[in-house]
């Protein structure tokens, strides 16, 4: 009688230890070898049999034309057996009948077939609530037929082979892995020979050290030391962009370096865009650093009268450098308090940092240049200038002493006494802020106005007009925190920014007190600490507690 297509013939059982194999969905007996407890034990767990189910099954449809065949997998007369063969195969009840499927049709056996074995195997293993059982004779006569063919098997069945293998827990020693992954390996295409490296001078190997992410991730001062030696005639633009945004990223306040980026910026003052200029003056504000080349603020005050109607935001961001350095140019301080200029940012996307940073410029007129007398950012206009903590402080707040110090006042004063970083007018975020009496009494902060009047001039004109015997207000006195990265890499030179805000502070009116982080780092503990803050305040005459009141 013919068998039915699709079926496996009869097969002699083979004695195996302490079980016997059947036909499907009969019963199996494990045997005190099986492999069951090994791929089911803690290497290979749920969750790792879990991740087979992530490989979609192989369609043989999807494929395309074989070459392990005459005919497409998806149509003529052999597109039916495969087709059923690989239907039997994710329907096999144990790992049994998956090896006899393989075994007993080698004429329909396409080379994705294994790896739909391989994931129902996983499927079986994985199934609950019991898992079938699985003779260790099995899994060694699948792992055979497999090395035995992956010869043959094109790169995408080698990975996912390789991938079901070491999911269902084969061994990464084992034949079967190895296997698989040394057909991985002759499959990869050969590795060109490494170009030969040209020999790279002046400008070009000082871009080709810029922009390795290594060098980019980690300063090197020593070399950037050395390369300042370089002509800036010999270099692009883009290589003095590169180094300078090198310097102001890592906080490199190189003198050499910063030297001759002004240089360049003289020499090539006719060829470079405001755009340009605007990277190339940064890491001078940044680092506090005013180059001595003469002719670097007059080269400036050209190329911002003729670009600043091009490139508004890059005309704002050069000033802003400048406010850093206390170097503002009246002529284009005119021109961005203009109507017309601000009308015309007005309408951009990036007018909220514009209106931020000219209402800084209009802080610094009011604070440092008393001899200004052109036009002024409209009140309407201005908006709070750093309304909170800047974003390198939240950065490495876990790093910051603000907390312990913080804690240290509130033993020390009480909680009453100080403000913590409140926001005061025009703008800035102080770290500590407290109200002192004339007598020098500590007073709570409730009962006081925290802010002093600003702008300062207007109101104390205000003052002396109206009543010139006014008793002394409050003194306000901020703790200012001096972190590591307030610095330049040398630790000695504040940032630009910083000692902006400590300036704008001291020129309105509050007392600073600073808190270096070499001495809050020399503090063991909180009681050493508090003992710091208490000489602090009691070197300004501050009293406090039962005898300051």
């Amino acid at each position: 009688m013919r068998r039915p297509r699709g079926e496996p013939g009869p097969r002699a059982p083979r004695p195996t230890e302490g079980a016997t194999c059947a036909g499907p969905g009969k019963s199996w007996s494990p045997s005190p070898n099986s492999m069951l407890r090994v791929l089911l034990s803690a290497q290979t767990s749920p969750a790792r049999l879990s991740g087979l189910l992530l490989i979609p099954p192989v369609q043989p449809c999807c494929l395309g034309l074989s070459k392990w065949a005459d005919r497409p997998l998806g149509g003529g007369p052999s597109a039916g057996p495969v087709q059923g063969l690989q239907r039997l195969l994710e329907q096999a009840k144990s790992p049994g009948e998956l090896l006899r499927w393989l075994g007993q049709n080698p004429t329909k056996v396409r080379v994705h077939h294994y790896s739909v074995a391989l994931r129902r195997l996983g499927q079986l293993l994985g199934s609950r609530p019991r898992p079938p059982p699985v003779e260790q004779a099995t899994l060694q006569d699948l792992s055979q037929l497999i090395i035995r063919n992956c010869p043959s098997f094109d790169i995408h069945t080698i990975h996912v082979c390789l991938h079901l293998a070491v999911l269902l827990g084969f061994p990464s020693d084992g034949p079967l892995v190895c296997a698989l992954e040394q057909e991985r390996r002759l499959r990869l295409p050969p590795k060109p020979p490494p170009p030969l490296q040209p020999l790279l001078r002046g400008g070009q190997g000082l871009e080709a050290a810029l922009s390795c992410p290594r060098f980019l991730r980690y300063p090197r001062q020593h070399l950037i030391s050395s390369l300042a030696e370089a002509r800036p005639e010999e270099l692009t633009p883009h290589v003095m962009v590169l180094l300078a945004q090198h310097l102001a990223r890592h906080r490199l306040r190189e003198p050499q370096l910063l030297e001759a980026i002004a240089h360049f910026l003289v020499v090539q003052e006719t060829q470079l865009s405001s755009k340009v200029v605007q990277k190339l003056v940064l890491p001078f504000g940044r680092l506090n650093y005013l180059p001595l080349e003469q002719q670097f603020m007059p080269c400036l005050e050209r190329i911002l009268a003729r670009e600043a109607g091009v490139a508004p935001l890059a005309t704002v961001n050069i000033l802003m450098s400048l406010c850093q350095l206390r170097c503002l140019p009246f002529r284009a301080l005119h021109f961005v308090f203009s109507p017309g200029f601000i009308n015309y940012i007005s309408g951009t996307p990036h007018a909220l940092i514009v209106r931020r940073y000219l209402s800084l410029l209009d802080t610094a007129v009011e604070l440092e240049l008393p001899g200004y007398r052109g036009p002024r950012l409209p009140r309407r206009q201005q908006v709070p200038i750093f309304p909170q903590p800047l974003i390198t402080d939240r950065a490495r707040c876990k790093y910051s002493h603000k907390d312990i110090v913080a804690e240290g006042l509130r033993q020390l004063l009480g909680e009453e006494k100080y403000r913590q970083d409140l926001t005061v007018p025009p703008g800035y975020c102080t770290d500590f802020l407290l109200c002192v009496g004339s007598s020098g009494a500590v007073l709570p902060v409730r009962t006081q106005d925290p802010f002093l009047p600003y702008p300062p001039r207007s109101c104390l004109q205000g003052q002396a007009a109206s009543s010139p015997t006014t008793r002394d207000p409050a003194q306000r006195v901020v703790l200012v925190l001096r972190e590591r990265w307030h610095f330049c890499r040398d630790g000695r030179v504040l940032l630009g920014s910083r000692a902006l805000r400590e300036r704008h502070l001291g020129l309105m009116g509050y007392q600073l007190l600073p808190l270096p982080f070499e001495e809050l780092e020399s503090q063991r503990g909180l009681p050493q600490l508090k003992s710091y803050l208490r000489q602090k305040l009691q070197a300004l005459g501050l009293r406090w507690g039962p005898e300051g009141g």
